[in-house]
């Protein structure tokens, strides 16, 4: 079918007759030096080219026609009214695309150009455009513009206003494109993606004052002396989100005017400049999300007319300043994720124009100061993860109070009632990790704009209160492990709006509420550890939305719903530790869990499970013949003999049932006490063996074993195998590694030759018996999984202890990530997912199937081996379990030689290895990863800690931009979520990390099923 030729609009047709007229008069006036009389109006013929160009859909340009004499009287152009000429051109918020054409060239008297808010892509700018040399102000924001800005699209010379913020422009600046600048009064290039130094030419830009490079990717190191601080008519410098490092030396009051000062979210170090207090006019000063190091300048105080302070983010020490309460004019304060001590200032009370304070995740003591209720405009109030104590002052809740997060600290007592502005304002409560106790004010059920309540972690006893259920708005309740009591309410869900729901760790009782299905938006759901009864409800599986279902640890009875497996969403799963019988649903998730999620209960039917499978089958049904006594074949007995007859019958055969149920009984009862019988003879023969054995090697706790033999654990090979000279073996030139256990070397074994590892322990704080070292090892050796260094066997000496593995060809990941030969080629994305799959269902194996579970202890690139198909097998695990006491040498190698992989909990307090710093461990793994740096970066002035800056990052939505580019092309749909994963990984709080089992359901859910992606597994 041919296509049929669009014919030309009428003002089309007349702009082509246009601009082919203009050309050949422009020829022949050339060409024959001959002055016409015929004269067109440049502006219109200028704006009806560069409207030929455009894409309007909206009609909106419509009314400009090459039929008027003058453009003075169309939409959006502004003339000279004394020459008709067209001098400002507004076309912004009108869904223009197409081209930005050389149309605009014409109109040579042209000072304003606004095309701001439109859906100008790509580069939509014509090449080699260039603008008259008379304007002065040009917007181009709030489009869609990409690839390196024309230089020859500006004249420097005159402009004064340059806006491209909210584009796509990339690259680096050339470094003399401000040359010239003598006019530029405002320039933004916020939000692009441009690259490289900032030009030096820049400086010579002296009038600037409004000066805007944030979020974008600028490096190096600024030249703030002979740069920023000459710009002396500076009102507003933001270089916020890029990568710009070095220290900000003093001199910021040569900046006389300067009312914002914004360095947040680069990698700026050092300490803060000593005269920021000097800049009589500052309003705004944010070095947020920095390295900057040191104490607060006293000079800050003499900012009166400071309303925003930020120095959330960085290394900053010293006692939280008393002075503060002296800056009246303060609105907002942010010191979060410092190291600030002290108490907070009571003279925080003269601030009372003070809206935000943020002091989260700081060392700051005693108690909060009941000074701050005097703070009447106060509506966020932070100071979470400190050390506060006492009680929560009574009046602070009659505050207008809009979020409120003291969580983690240490505050005891109640929590206090909220007068009626509280109850109407608040929209984030967050109370948890500390020591409140009493029970939860009813009036807070009243909180129409709560959103988020978590009250989790303190020492609260009541039952919830009725009035929960008028909650409107919220999304998010957590009051896990507290005491709460009584049954789940049924109306908790009213709102409709509930996403979050966890009351793990409580006394619950009775059932689930069938109501449960109402919370529509419900994504998580946990109720573990609590006492609640009765069946599973159906109403579960009306929950569409729902990713995470957590019963674990209750008395729930009956089967899972079949319909359950219905839930596509559902990604984690946890029913371990109740009395539920039968079947799994087909569907959904229940056919790959694991067995820790199952594990625990009376009867589940799984093969996962080795114990018994019962299922809800319902009895036979057995119709009593004899039931209705006078109709016997259909006839009725006139004498009532027939009645007696089936009566006696009837008797008679319950008489036999029971017979032959008690000769049943008997002989059950027979077998049962033959089976005892003959254990218990079993019994006493291997207790009379190992006491004669006892006895036998009483001299010797170590005789039982033969000392300087090789134990091979594998039968097939070489069972017990004398090794009379282990230096032989042991030699310097076959070492290939060492860490905190000990040396390891590559051997070849046996006559074949076959090549092992071998770890020479250190053996200060060994058990000091070999019965307990081979009943140690042998636990280890049994826990076998393609995702863990197979142990083979040992050899002991009261000086000597040696563990055999298998042997690893392609080395440790470390040697491939940070230790690579330039002939070597990176990993790629496909491998390091493998690697991050096969690690953690190998850890998730060690904590899950193994009774009592297997801690790592020592999780890092060095201990995950990979083979010949670079997957991963761990290393190490459970070493821990070979030592007395972990004593301090230990310790201190440790936190020396896996520096970043140490749970802060182990770093803090006293010891307490457990599963969760495992799983820390394994987030930071992941991080390295897909990042390709170390843990902890030391540069010459300041220490990059890789999980908060993985954090930061993603708080600000460029964590991509900071991946691995080693590794080639990744699926964004793959590394966001894994990077989420290893920050939840690596919460600073125990118990709110997920198990390993968990880590592998989600893993296995992120992975994409690209056909192309599978085939590098």
């Amino acid at each position: 079918m041919k296509k049929k030729m669009k014919r030309p609009s009428p003002s089309c047709s007349c702009s082509i007759s246009l601009l082919l007229l203009y050309s050949s008069l422009i020829f022949l006036s050339s060409s024959l030096s001959v002055a016409f009389p015929v004269q067109l109006n440049d502006d219109v013929l200028g704006l009806i080219v560069f409207k030929s160009d455009l894409v309007d859909p909206s009609s909106s340009l419509e009314s400009w026609s090459e039929d008027d004499d003058f453009p003075c009287s169309w939409p959006f152009v502004l003339c000279e009214p004394s020459t008709s000429r067209v001098t400002e051109l507004h076309l912004d918020g009108l869904g223009l695309s197409g081209k930005i054409g050389r149309g605009l060239q014409k109109l040579q008297h042209l000072k304003v150009l606004s095309l701001s808010g439109n859906n100008f892509t790509g580069t939509s700018i014509s090449p080699g455009l260039t603008l008259p040399s008379n304007l002065q102000r040009l917007n181009l924001s709030n489009n869609g513009l990409s690839g390196r800005i024309p230089t020859s699209l500006i004249n420097m010379s005159s402009i004064a206003f340059i806006d491209l913020s909210g584009n796509s422009f990339s690259g680096p600046l050339p470094d003399d494109f401000f040359t010239g600048c003598l006019s530029l009064r405002y320039i933004s290039l916020a939000d692009n993606m441009l690259e490289g130094p900032i030009p030096s030419t820049l400086s010579s830009c002296s009038l600037v004052n409004n000066l805007d490079f944030s979020n974008n990717r600028f490096t190096g190191i600024p030249n703030f002396a002979s740069g920023f601080w000459t710009m002396q008519r500076l009102r507003v410098l933001d270089l916020a989100n890029n990568r710009l490092s070095g220290s900000v030396p003093s001199g910021v009051p040569a900046l006389h005017n300067l009312k914002q000062l914004i360095l947040k979210g680069n990698q700026f170090s050092g300490p803060l400049p000593a005269d920021l207090g000097l800049c009589p006019h500052l309003c705004v000063l944010d070095f947020s999300n920095n390295l900057f190091t040191g104490e607060l300048p006293e000079s800050i105080q003499r900012l009166n007319f400071l309303t925003s302070l930020s120095f959330s983010s960085n290394l900053l020490t010293g006692d939280f300043p008393d002075w503060i309460g002296n800056m009246t004019s303060l609105e907002s304060i942010e010191f979060s994720r410092n190291r600030f001590t002290g108490s907070l200032a009571t003279s925080m009370a003269n601030l009372q124009a003070l809206k935000l304070l943020s002091i989260s995740e700081n060392g700051i003591t005693g108690s909060i100061p009941s000074s701050l209720v005097s703070c009447s405009k106060l509506s966020v109030i932070r100071l979470r993860r400190n050390s506060l104590t006492g009680q929560i002052p009574e009046n602070l809740f009659n505050l207008g109070l809009e979020e409120v997060d003291i969580s983690n600290n240490a505050l005891v007592g109640s929590i206090p009632a909220g007068a009626s502005k509280f109850l109407y304002s608040l929209q984030i409560l967050d109370l948890s990790g500390n020591n409140l106790t009493g029970v939860i004010p009813e009036e807070m059920g009243l909180f129409s704009s709560l959103r988020y309540l978590n009250l989790s972690w303190n020492k609260l006893h009541s039952k919830i209160p009725s009035e929960f259920g008028y909650f409107q708005n919220l999304t998010i309740l957590d009051l896990r492990n507290n005491g709460f009591y009584g049954s789940i309410p049924g109306d908790i869900c009213n709102s409709g709006s509930m996403g979050i729901l966890q009351l793990d760790g409580n006394s619950f009782t009775g059932p689930i509420p069938e109501e449960i299905g109402n919370c529509s938006s419900l994504y998580l759901l946990s109720l573990s550890h609590n006492h609640l009864s009765g069946p599973i409800p159906n109403s579960l599986s009306t929950l569409s939305n729902l990713r995470i279902l957590k019963l674990e640890f209750n008395e729930l009875i009956g089967e899972i719903p079949q319909s359950l497996g219905k839930l596509e969403n559902l990604l984690a799963v946890n029913m371990s530790y109740n009395r539920l019988i039968g079947r799994l649903p087909t569907g959904g998730i229940f056919p790959s869990l694991d067995e820790s999620a199952l594990q625990g209960n009376l009867g589940i039917c799984s093969p996962l499970l080795s114990g018994p499978c019962q299922m809800n089958v319902p009895k036979p049904l057995v119709l009593d013949p004899y039931a209705y006594g006078n109709q016997i074949d259909g006839h009725k007995d006139r004498d009532g003999e027939s009645s007696s007859s089936s009566l006696h019958h009837h008797v008679f055969l319950s008489v036999s049932a029971i017979v032959a149920i008690s000769a049943a009984l008997l002989i059950a009862c027979g077998v049962i006490a033959i089976t005892v019988l003959n254990a218990s003879a079993r019994r006493r023969l291997a207790f009379v063996n190992a006491a004669l054995e006892s006895m036998c090697s009483s001299s010797s706790r170590s005789g039982s074993l033969a000392s300087g033999r090789l134990i091979m654990f594998d039968s097939k090979s070489a069972s017990h195998e004398s090794i009379s000279n282990p230096q032989a073996l042991l030699n310097k030139a076959s070492e290939i590694g060492e860490g905190v256990f000990g040396t390891v070397y590559k051997v070849p074994l046996g006559v074949q030759g076959r090549i092992v590892a071998i770890k020479r322990l250190i053996t200060s704080t060994l058990t000091q018996y070999q019965e307990d070292f081979d009943r140690e090892v042998r636990v280890l050796g049994k826990a076998r999984h393609p995702n863990l260094i197979s142990l083979r066997g040992y050899y002991w000496t009261p000086q000597q202890q040696l563990l055999v593995t298998d042997y690893t060809p392609n080395g440790s990941l470390q040697s491939k990530l940070h230790e690579r030969l330039p002939s070597t080629p990176p990993l790629s994305w496909a491998v390091r997912f493998k690697i991050i799959v096969g690690t953690a269902k190998g850890l998730s194996h060690l904590h899950h199937s193994i009774r009592p579970p297997i801690i790592h202890y020592n999780l890092k690139p060095s201990n995950i081996l990979l083979d010949e198909n670079f997957n991963p097998k761990i290393a190490d695990f459970g070493l821990a379990r070979l030592l007395t006491k972990l004593d301090r040498h230990v310790m201190s190698n440790r936190f020396q030689s896996a520096p970043g992989y140490v749970a802060p909990e182990l770093a803090c307090q006293s010891l307490r290895v457990n599963e969760k710093c495992d799983v820390y461990g394994f987030g930071i793994l992941i991080l390295e990863l897909v990042m390709g740096r170390r843990p902890v970066e030391y540069g010459e002035d300041n220490v990059v800690i890789l999980c908060d800056h993985v954090r930061a990052l993603l708080e600000q939505g460029n964590v991509l931009d900071s991946v691995d580019l080693s590794m080639g092309e990744y699926p964004e749909d793959e590394v966001l979520p894994v990077l989420k994963l290893a920050l939840v990984c690596t919460s600073q709080i125990p118990s709110s990390r997920p198990s390993m089992a968990e880590v592998v359901q989600i893993l296995q859910v992120i992975r994409t099923p690209v056909p192309h992606r599978m085939d590098a597994f």
